[in-house]
């Protein structure tokens, strides 16, 4: 399954609503690849495995369930996530890219490219509908969680590592 959508992160229109910068929305998204316990409800652990330049490989516990992934990132841009397929995971990958149309007008974008079994996709179409529900809901959390870590200082410790 292949599905995109944009969540308004800057909205001139909700007065009460704090600004993000760019720098503080780059953060955010670095801590979910740090630490990406806050943005995923039920995962117990996040254990970096290896690092590079532009990516890290991860290994993600939810209970009796490891899976491990691949984030890799371009600065400030966009970060991927990519999950094997595996007899525990159905595999997939995605994007969140920033994307800022005017100054202080900040989206991101989420990129979704799923994995379901092949010659299902009727069986699987109501399935996949609750999922995209789904993903825009974490989605939209994602940048409540990043508002939180900014808001009490938590991601401090990570803008210090991205800038």
């Amino acid at each position: 399954m292949q599905f995109e959508h944009l969540v308004a992160v800057n909205d001139a229109d909700i007065p009460a609503t704090e600004f993000l910068t760019r720098a503080q929305l780059w953060a955010g998204l670095m801590y979910r690849v740090e630490d990406a316990r806050p943005f995923l409800p039920g995962l117990d652990s996040c254990q970096i495995l290896s690092r590079g330049e532009s990516g890290v490989d991860r290994r993600l516990n939810f209970g009796a369930v490891t899976v491990d992934d691949r984030a890799s990132f371009s600065p400030n841009q966009w970060v991927r996530f990519e999950t094997p397929t595996t007899p525990a995971h159905g595999g997939g990958l995605l994007t969140i890219q920033i994307e800022e149309p005017e100054s202080t007008c900040l989206f991101l974008r989420f990129t979704y490219n799923t994995v379901f079994a092949r010659g299902s996709e009727i069986e699987d179409a109501p399935y996949a509908e609750f999922l995209r529900q789904a993903y825009i809901a974490a989605d939209i959390d994602t940048v409540r969680v990043i508002r939180m870590l900014v808001a009490t200082g938590g991601i401090d410790a990570i803008a210090s590592k991205v800038q």
